[in-house]
């Protein structure tokens, strides 16, 4: 049996009243996404092309656990069930929303040892650089025909960096940053896009770019298929300091920090003066972004944790999140360091990475060509 992924959103359970648009939206979105994920149990080993996945990272630091636990997990265990994967380091999006691109080198390579560490294997897992594909940047420009300006400023990507923008003039860069996304997902045809539910407008672009495309120019043809959302069950964390956790803050645990590091920085988390350590979101979210980590960890839910916690305070549950948080990534740690010791390796996977993602990119580029009448 051949599968397929849905091209319909499937039915939906109805919703109350008082749910807004967007919660309906999403509530569709993680049908959609648990009928996907079905689908790949079901069918990837046999048919892998056509459950593509796209994925990646902006090289602006080092990873760290909420890309771990959110992302980097979950790429592994796609690809194992044998997702066709491509990992985009999206090194020309840095410069999207700063001034220079700080150590891009150190960055690049930092990802892919993490990503290498983590268990993403080059021989089934196309790992490469936005910069070093030609091919896949020049699809912007049939991709922007396809957009308006209002579109764009409409996404919320666009929308908060103009709100935080405090009258700084609003870079082409940025302003076309859901365009470039586009073209990274729809040069290899990608069919699977991993996204958190804020990400999702981001998709819809895309999917519009594609319709649009074939419609537009291709004369109905499906040259590009719409890709799906595989949407994420990690809850979203916060950083040490309670709020966004964010590389720029500096209030995140490394992939690469020492089991020392990793335990300064929890005992530096924000927590409250409760002494009694119980799951509550609204009122202890600190508390309760401790508790869903060492869940995360442990497998286990955040509810079991505090119950193991119990009258033992900040102190004792954090020291049960370092213990979590070291032992997990002990084995992670040591390969990353025996992989640090052989950078002639992770450039040969970077280049064989980039060579892969460039004969992609330039077949999909000939047949945009061919469909708009531009084969010379």
């Amino acid at each position: 049996m051949t599968a397929t992924i849905p091209t319909t959103t499937p039915t939906v359970s109805p919703v109350s009243p008082v749910e807004t648009d967007d919660s309906r939206t999403y509530a569709a979105a993680r049908e959609r996404s648990a009928v996907l994920d079905a689908l790949i149990d079901d069918h990837a080993t046999e048919d892998p092309a056509r459950f593509r996945m796209l994925t990646g990272d902006r090289p602006t630091g080092p990873l760290h656990i909420g890309h771990y636990l959110a992302s980097l997990r979950n790429r592994v265990r796609l690809q194992d069930k044998g997702v066709e994967t491509f990992v985009v380091i999206a090194d020309y999006q840095v410069i999207t929303d700063r001034d220079s691109v700080g150590e891009m080198g150190t960055n690049v390579r930092g990802l892919v040892l993490d990503y290498l560490a983590t268990g993403l294997d080059p021989a089934r897992t196309t790992i490469f650089t936005h910069s070093a594909v030609p091919a896949l940047n020049q699809l912007m420009l049939p991709f922007l025909s396809l957009v308006t300006d209002a579109e764009l400023r409409r996404n919320p990507t666009v929308k908060d960096e103009l709100a935080l923008s405090d009258g700084r003039p609003l870079s082409g860069l940025l302003l076309t940053y859901p365009v470039h996304q586009a073209a990274d997902i729809l040069f290899c045809h990608s069919r699977i896009v991993p996204v958190g539910r804020d990400q999702l407008p981001h998709l819809e672009q895309t999917r519009a770019i594609a319709r649009r495309f074939n419609s537009r120019y291709a004369a109905g043809q499906g040259v590009f298929a719409e890709p799906e959302a595989l949407l994420s069950d990690v809850p979203l964390l916060l950083g040490t300091d309670g709020t966004k956790m964010s590389k720029s803050k500096g209030n995140v645990i490394n992939l690469r920090d020492t089991a020392d590091e990793t335990a300064a920085r929890i005992r530096a988390a924000r927590t409250d003066s409760e002494r009694r350590i119980t799951h509550d979101p609204s009122g202890r979210p600190a508390v309760t972004n401790l508790l869903t980590i060492a869940g995360l960890f442990l497998e286990e839910s955040p509810e079991s944790v505090a119950e193991r916690v119990g009258d033992g305070g900040a102190r004792a549950l954090k020291e049960l999140v370092t213990e979590a948080v070291n032992e997990s990534l002990a084995g992670h740690r040591a390969r990353r360091i025996d992989l640090a010791r052989d950078p002639a390796y992770v450039t040969s996977v970077l280049h064989e990475g980039n060579a892969r993602a460039n004969e992609v990119a330039e077949r999909t580029l000939a047949t945009v060509r061919a469909v708009m009448g531009m084969s010379y």
